[in-house]
């Protein structure tokens, strides 16, 4: 059990920080060119609306990993939705003909909230 908790504030940090600390900055997983999250949903030729939808459900999700530590109901539905998400994430980094480097931090969130789904 320690380990899904461990993985648990791991995925639920890492989505918060993405979404919420690091949405318009730069970096070398971004997919094409995009310097933002929202130039990446619009480099994956995806509209508007997907970058709220999407982002609301990160967000939603990694809040409620961190409360299913107290509140452990939560944290199932929340490791299916990342789950979904990541192979989503990981289709358009395919889509774009991304370089495997960049399609990394969506492939372990990946297999970290698989484990999460098994763990628990």
């Amino acid at each position: 059990m320690w380990l899904a908790t461990i993985l648990q504030v791991v995925v639920g940090l890492g989505l918060l920080n993405v979404w919420l600390v690091r949405a318009k900055s730069a970096t070398g997983y971004r997919g094409g060119t995009a310097e933002s999250l929202q130039a990446e949903f619009a480099a994956y030729g995806l509209p508007e609306w997907t970058f709220y939808l999407v982002g609301g459900l990160k967000i939603v999700a990694g809040i409620a990993l961190i409360v299913g530590i107290w509140y452990p109901p939560l944290v199932m539905p929340a490791a299916l939705v990342v789950t979904i998400l990541m192979i989503g994430a990981l289709a358009m980094h395919a889509k774009v003909k991304d370089p495997p480097k960049k399609s990394l931090p969506a492939f372990l969130v990946l297999v970290m909230s698989v484990a999460i789904l098994f763990l628990r």
